[in-house]
């Protein structure tokens, strides 16, 4: 079971773990070892998770969300395939968590009017400021 939040916990089954060769350098460690993991989620047909979390997810995970609503979490960082599990967890954990935390409505205001008289008044100064740098002509002989 992963843990996220004090409500939301993943059962195992509903991740999928697949372990495929990693890429770069590595010498024969690279062409004979499966350590890059790639970690599946569907989070969409996810009983564990709330349909709030669910839409706020789609749009954290970005392009790692595929058409059927699935996670796909890919890590080939180390040489260690149990490293390598552990980093993708942990993304799926952090992704899930900023899911989870609702973001504060923003409240509409309007600017006090001593400030609006201050901003006009300094837009003024600086107009005049602009004015007064044209060229001299006069008295140059």
């Amino acid at each position: 079971m992963l843990r996220i939040t004090d409500d939301i916990s993943i059962q195992d089954w509903e991740l999928s773990e697949q372990f495929v060769r990693s890429s770069g350098p590595g010498g024969q460690n690279v062409n004979k070892v499966s350590s890059a993991v790639e970690l599946r989620f569907e989070a969409s047909r996810s009983p564990s998770l709330p349909p709030f979390v669910k839409a706020r997810l789609e749009k954290i995970a970005g392009q790692k969300w595929t058409k059927e609503g699935a996670i796909v979490i890919f890590c080939d960082e180390t040489r260690h395939q149990a490293r390598n599990r552990e980093i993708a967890r942990d993304r799926l954990v952090d992704m899930i968590q900023r899911a989870a935390i609702r973001p504060k409505r923003r409240i509409a205001t309007k600017p006090t009017k001593g400030s609006q008289i201050r901003r006009v008044t300094a837009k003024k100064i600086r107009g005049e400021i602009k004015k007064n740098r044209g060229s001299v002509t006069e008295g140059l002989d």
